[in-house]
């Protein structure tokens, strides 16, 4: 990984290369179909069941911009609040600050191991690698998130990282990199889930420090909310002695009562469900009472360039709720690693440019990597417009990222043509000339030499005949059409 804002995976090809790879995996595709499909399925229940749906969808999105205009307030008060408790509040202005942070936080205790909460801020600034370079061991307690980690392998999936595992190669990992895995061990969902709570019954026992994520922090009370399945997290947040939260600064409500919004939102378009089974909240410390020690960073990490930007402040808004990722049809054919971020799917589309920037060829095709129907914004609870910003990145990709070396000698020459209707009739025929060459079965499917690069990805209807002006002159408009 680089050591950028956001981790780019090395090696990893633009988001066109990277998904017909991905594609091409049988397995992947069947995977990530059953998978899709089932939580799909379950999320359009629970959403259902709630008549003023979107009602909430619209208090969510009003709650979450009214934060974004407003956070020179309620940043301050968060710190006020969370050190009046006992917390000790640090700011970071980009990953490596965070990074650092965190690091020196562990080291300051004597340990050399901590366990996580799931947790895609620290995922976003490659925490776990930073840690593994400083000596520190970094255990992922989440199971899918173990699986991931034990696998050597990258999350491919918001909500669930390991999406593109089956049951049977979660058995293969856990029998090669699980030291303490059972002899014998099968693929049924009840054996693999109890090996994992075995295996991390111990964790949690001898680490004295945890490290979370944040899902929200409430402004007024500087008490911060993490939400899972598992119980796993709240065992990282009760037991050790410090605990390290990373939070982005977009994280917060400004009231528990807008709180009562996103408790409705998030389980029902995460998870399918009416209410998360573990819903963890903490404010600063509380003698005889979890950790002694607690200390929240708050991530900047390109949050306040993205803010700047009127159309994609939107993507700030985002809860992590994954339910556009399970509605995409290119995320569901081309999976998560495609993307090549901790951010996958529609919102990674969107995200990942504006935090990493649209300097490489991963972060200039992400825009491009949508088919633009709708779905994610019909399915996002908090009403990101993510088809809208697709397109605002895709100028912005055009105008600052990298661009190949003929395609501004060939939109020179199509405007060139576009000037004149002589060149563009001259140019018609020539491309109704063509239609028995390029074109196969109504379609073209590759262009020859480096005009290749325009089908790489993607089909074209070939030319029709004759061209609608030359239809239009020889019908003299369609009304002598039927005498022929």
């Amino acid at each position: 990984m680089t050591s950028s804002a956001m981790p780019t995976y090395v090696g990893m090809p633009a988001f066109p290369d990277a998904a017909r790879r991905a594609v091409a995996d049988a397995r992947l595709r069947g995977n990530l179909a059953h998978a899709t499909t089932t939580i799909r399925g379950r999320r359009a229940g629970a959403v259902a069941e709630l008549a003023d749906w979107p009602a909430l969808r619209e208090a969510g999105k009003q709650i979450k911009d009214h934060v974004l205009a407003n956070l020179g307030h309620y940043l301050p008060l968060l710190e006020e609040k969370v050190t009046a408790a006992g917390g000790t509040v640090h700011w970071a202005r980009d990953a490596a600050e965070a990074n650092r942070i965190v690091a020196d936080l562990v080291k300051a205790t004597g340990e050399t191991e901590v366990v996580k909460v799931k947790s895609m801020a620290t995922q976003e600034i490659g925490l776990n690698e930073f840690l593994a370079e400083e000596g520190i061991t970094a255990y992922e307690t989440d199971l899918a998130e173990l699986i991931v980690q034990l696998g050597d392998d990258r999350p491919s999936h918001i909500l669930v990282p390991a999406i593109h595992r089956n049951r049977s190669d979660i058995r293969d990992i856990f029998l090669r990199a699980m030291e303490d895995a059972p002899e014998g061990l099968t693929d049924s969902p009840a054996a693999l889930a109890e090996a994992a709570r075995r295996h991390l019954r111990a964790k949690f026992l001898s680490a004295k420090v945890g490290v979370s994520g944040v899902n929200f922090a409430v402004a007024d009370t500087g008490t911060l909310v993490v939400l899972e399945s598992e119980g796993n997290g709240r065992m990282c947040l009760t037991l050790p002695e410090t605990l390290i939260s990373v939070m982005g600064v977009e994280k917060i409500v400004p009231s528990w009562q807008d709180l009562e919004v996103f408790l409705q939102l998030l389980p029902r378009s995460s998870t399918a469900e009416r209410m998360n089974p573990y819903t963890s909240t903490w404010t600063g410390v509380a003698p005889g009472d979890g950790p002694r020690d607690f200390h929240l960073v708050l991530l900047d990490n390109g949050r306040t360039d993205t803010l700047a930007d009127e159309v994609g402040r939107q993507a700030l808004r985002c809860i992590r709720c994954s339910a556009c990722l399970n509605v995409c049809p290119v995320y569901q054919r081309a999976g998560g690693h495609a993307y090549g971020s901790p951010y996958p799917g529609p919102i990674g589309a969107i995200l990942s440019p504006q935090i990493r920037g649209i300097g490489s060829d991963v972060d200039a095709s992400l825009p491009y990597a949508s088919s633009l129907c709708g779905a994610c914004f019909e399915a996002c609870p908090v009403a990101i417009d993510i088809p809208e910003v697709l397109v605002h990145l895709r100028a912005r990709a055009v105008e600052q990222g990298p661009r190949h070396p003929l395609e501004r000698v060939a939109m020179t020459a199509a405007g060139w043509t576009l000037r004149s209707p002589t060149r563009l009739g001259l140019a018609q025929r020539a491309a109704s000339a063509s239609r028995r060459v390029v074109g196969r079965g109504g379609r073209i499917r590759r262009l020859p030499g480096p005009l290749n690069a325009w089908t790489e990805t993607r089909d074209a209807p070939a030319p029709p005949p004759e061209s609608f002006r030359a239809w239009w002159a020889r019908t003299d408009g369609g009304r002598e059409e039927g005498n022929e």
